[in-house]
C-alpha cells in the first residue's frame, strides 16, 4: 500500500532572522489571478501620483557673486568643482558639495565672456571684454592662483571661450574663430566665413579636432583644426545663441535658437534637423548634453530650465523659481544626477536631473521598490489618466498664457498653409516643419 505524505522544508516558510520578512508561498498560474492586470494598473497609478508628490528638484542656491553670472564650466575630472565668470570681471571657483567658494579672483575689466579648465595642464583660462585671454594656475585642491600665469592679447573683442578635451588647444569667438595653444602668445589659426562675429564656440568632446560656432548671420559653422578653412555652414531662420556636442556620438550637436526652439543636428546631413525641441516661450540662451548623450537641458529668457529627451520634441520636465531671472548658462553634471544653472540675479542653482529621485543612500528594498514603480510607470505610460498625471506641470501664469498664445499662432499658420495648398493650382502639400528650419547649407 502506498501512502502519500505532504512534506516541506522549514527553510521555505520560516524567516532566517527576526528582521526578515515572512515568506509567503504563491502560485503564479495566471488562471488563478484574474485581477492581476487591474491590480497592476492601480499600483502604476499610485506610483505616478507619488512620483509627482515627491518631485522636488531644487537642491540649493549658491550665492557669492556680486553681479550677474555670465558663463560657467565644470571641472573635467572633479564632480564638485564648477568655475563661473560674472559681468563684473570676477571669476569664482565653487565647491558644490561644500556649498562654498573655493577661490575668487578679479580677472577682467568688464564682462567675463568665457571660462574653461584644462585638467591635463592644471590650468584655468578666462577671456573678457578687456580683449585679454588669461591663464591661471589651478592646484589639485581646486585653488586658483591670485595672479595670472600668462596674459595674451586677443587684439579684438572676445565673446566666447572653450578648451579641447585634451586641454592642448583653446578656441575663442569674436570677429573670427581663433585657435590658441597655451604655450604660445599668438593664435595658431584663424577661421572666418563672412564678416559676422561669432557668439559661441564649442569643442567636440569626442573628436577633439572639431569646433562648432554660432555666427551673427544666423549661421552655425563647423571647423576642423586640421584644415585651413571651415568645413560647413548652415543658415537657420533666426540667430543661434549656443551650441553643444553630444559626448557619446561625435556627429550629433544641439543648437539653441532665438525662435524659442532647440535643434538637434547630424553633422553628416545639415539640411534638416534630427529633432525640434519645443516648449520654451522665449529665446533659448544656453544648452548642454547629459553625459549619456540621451538627454539635454536648456535655459531661456523665459526664466525656466527645461530637460529634453533627444528623441522627443517636448520637454519631460521644467524647473523654475520665483527669484530666478533670465538664464545665462546651464550644465549637466558628469555623474548624470544634477543640473546646474546660472542666471542674471547673481545666483547659481543646483537641481536634480530627475525631480523625484532620492539623494540619500538607499537600501536594497528601497531600491527594488523604486525600480518596480518605475517599471510599472513605463508599462502603463500610454494610459490616458497616467499620462495626464505624469505630464502635468505647474508653471508661472505668464508662461502658461504665452504657451497658449504660441499654440494659437502655430495652429493658425498650419491652417493657413493647408488652405493655401487646397486652393492652389498645383495642389502642393505644405512642407513638414523640419524642412522649413534650414535656409541654406554651404560647404
Amino acid at each position: 500500500m502506498r501512502v502519500k505524505v505532504l512534506s516541506r522544508s522549514p527553510e521555505e516558510y520560516f524567516r532566517a532572522t527576526k528582521r526578515d520578512i515572512h515568506r509567503i508561498p504563491r502560485n503564479f498560474n495566471p488562471d488563478l489571478h484574474p485581477l492581476e492586470a487591474p491590480r497592476e494598473y492601480v499600483r502604476a497609478l499610485n506610483a505616478t501620483k507619488l512620483e509627482r508628490v515627491f518631485a522636488k528638484p531644487f537642491i540649493r542656491s549658491l550665492e557669492g557673486h556680486r553681479d550677474a553670472v555670465h558663463c560657467m564650466c565644470r571641472h573635467p575630472s572633479s564632480l564638485s568643482l564648477v568655475l563661473s565668470g560674472a559681468c563684473d570681471g570676477e571669476v569664482v571657483l565653487w565647491s558644490l558639495s561644500g556649498k562654498k567658494v573655493v577661490s575668487r579672483v578679479t580677472a577682467h575689466q568688464g564682462f567675463v565672456r568665457g571660462v574653461c579648465i584644462s585638467d591635463s595642464l592644471s590650468l584655468a583660462f578666462s577671456a573678457g571684454d578687456d580683449q585679454l585671454l588669461k591663464q591661471w594656475s589651478l592646484t589639485k585642491d581646486g585653488v586658483l592662483g591670485t595672479e595670472p600665469a600668462s596674459v595674451y592679447s586677443t587684439q579684438g573683442p572676445v565673446t566666447a571661450l572653450d578648451c579641447s578635451c585634451d586641454g592642448t588647444h583653446l578656441a575663442t569667438g569674436g570677429d573670427t574663430v581663433l585657435l590658441w595653444s597655451p604655450e604660445r602668445s599668438e593664435p595658431l589659426r584663424r577661421f572666418e566665413w563672412g564678416n559676422d562675429s561669432h557668439s559661441a564656440v564649442k569643442f567636440s568632446p569626442v573628436e577633439r579636432h572639431l569646433v562648432a560656432s554660432c555666427s551673427g548671420d544666423r549661421g552655425v559653422v563647423l571647423c576642423d583644426l586640421r584644415g585651413a578653412q571651415p568645413l560647413k555652414k548652415v543658415v537657420l531662420r533666426m540667430r543661434s545663441n549656443a551650441v553643444c556636442w553630444s559626448p557619446t556620438e561625435a556627429f550629433i550637436l544641439a543648437v539653441a535658437n532665438d525662435d524659442y526652439n532647440v535643434y538637434s543636428f547630424d553633422m553628416r546631413r545639415l539640411d534638416m534637423p534630427l529633432n525640434i525641441h519645443k516648449d520654451h516661450v522665449a529665446a533659448v540662451t544656453c544648452v548642454d548634453f547629459s553625459p549619456t548623450g540621451r538627454e539635454l537641458c536648456s535655459g531661456s529668457v523665459d526664466k525656466t530650465v527645461r530637460l529634453f529627451s533627444l528623441v522627443e520634441g517636448h520637454s519631460r520636465d521644467v524647473y523654475h523659481t520665483k527669484r530666478m531671472q533670465r538664464l545665462t548658462a546651464v550644465l549637466w553634471s558628469a555623474d548624470d544626477r544634477y543640473v546646474i544653472s546660472a542666471s542674471d540675479e547673481m545666483n547659481i542653482r543646483l537641481w536634480k536631473a530627475r525631480a523625484a529621485e532620492p539623494l540619500s543612500i538607499l537600501r536594497w528594498r528601497q531600491r527594488e521598490a523604486l525600480e518596480y514603480s518605475a517599471s510599472l510607470r513605463a508599462k502603463y505610460a500610454s494610459h490616458p489618466e497616467i499620462r495626464r498625471i505624469a505630464r502635468h506641470r505647474h508653471v508661472p501664469k505668464s508662461i502658461y498664457h504665452a504657451r497658449q498664445e504660441l499654440h494659437t499662432v502655430h495652429e493658425a499658420a498650419k491652417k493657413r498653409e493647408k488652405n493655401r495648398a487646397a486652393h492652389s493650382k498645383d495642389k502642393k502639400a505644405p512642407l513638414p516643419e523640419k524642412d522649413n528650419v534650414v535656409l541654406e547649407e554651404c560647404e
